[in-house]
């Protein structure tokens, strides 16, 4: 297991400006995200989700506020190696096989891939596909290539694991079955993640908390506990417990109805 680091969004501000008009897409948001620690963050779309992942990959500039991971600033995070993203996009190079699309990053970062043979046949296996190093992604159904994806993420040993809806294109069976993967993979590796998604049950499968934001402009308006225990089973998405809190999160997103 890697030793994770802790996400701390501290006050987080941005507007975009188009067409002359002004859209304030993020307002005074400030989330904790403890090492080793699972966390989702939901709400409508347009409420500027991914604008928190963007600004917290360095991909994106702040009006005002600051990101550490750790102890460092996105940018050098990100040349250390120890952040990893995967969106719902797998965005595998097609002409490469699965090995050498986790190898990806390891290139990008200038590191040797060699030597990272065996854990590259180490992380194919954790998520799920042990004998398909060789097939290409387009031999590879729509949930295979998001386990590729996580394993690219997961391949320069990151402590931090950024998730924007990696299972958003996928239907409902399978979209489940990759959270009890996901949620293997992360207990596995140990590090902290950060989740967006648009899914309730989702959030509240995976996380141990639930950043709950409403839009115009973007901010988080509650942060909810998930009380149960892990490993959580399949069982738990019939638990009435489970669908209280779902019902409850629900209220939120929409303003506060239901949400007692």
């Amino acid at each position: 297991m890697t030793t994770p680091a802790g996400i701390a969004l501290d006050h987080l501000s941005k507007t975009f400006r188009s067409r002359g008009k002004a859209v304030e897409a993020l307002r005074d948001v400030s989330l904790d995200c403890p090492p080793g620690s699972f966390t989702a963050l939901i709400g409508p779309s347009g409420c500027g989700k991914s604008t928190v992942l963007r600004t917290a990959l360095g991909l994106e500039p702040l009006d005002s506020g600051a990101v550490r991971i750790g102890d460092r600033t996105p940018d050098k995070a990100t040349r250390a190696g120890l952040t990893g993203v995967a969106f719902q996009d797998a965005a595998l190079l097609p002409w490469r096989t699965v090995a050498q699309n986790v190898a990806l990053p390891l290139e990008v970062l200038g590191r040797p891939v060699a030597p990272e043979a065996g854990r590259i046949r180490e992380l194919i296996a954790l998520v799920g596909l042990k004998g398909r190093e060789a097939a290409l992604p387009g031999e590879l159904s729509g949930g295979m290539r998001q386990r590729v994806a996580i394993a690219r993420a997961l391949v320069t040993e990151p402590r931090v694991l950024f998730l924007d809806e990696p299972f958003g294109a996928l239907d409902q069976i399978l979209r489940r079955q990759m959270n009890i993967e996901l949620q293997r993979i992360w207990a596995e590796t140990g590090v902290t993640a950060l989740l967006v998604t648009h899914g309730i049950d989702e959030a509240v499968f995976l996380a141990d908390r639930v950043a709950v934001m409403q839009a115009a402009p973007g901010r988080i308006v509650e942060v909810v506990d998930v009380p149960f225990a892990r490993p959580r089973t399949p069982a738990l998405f019939a638990d009435d417990a489970f669908h209280h809190l779902c019902d409850h999160i629900a209220g939120v997103l929409h303003g506060g109805a239901d949400a007692g």
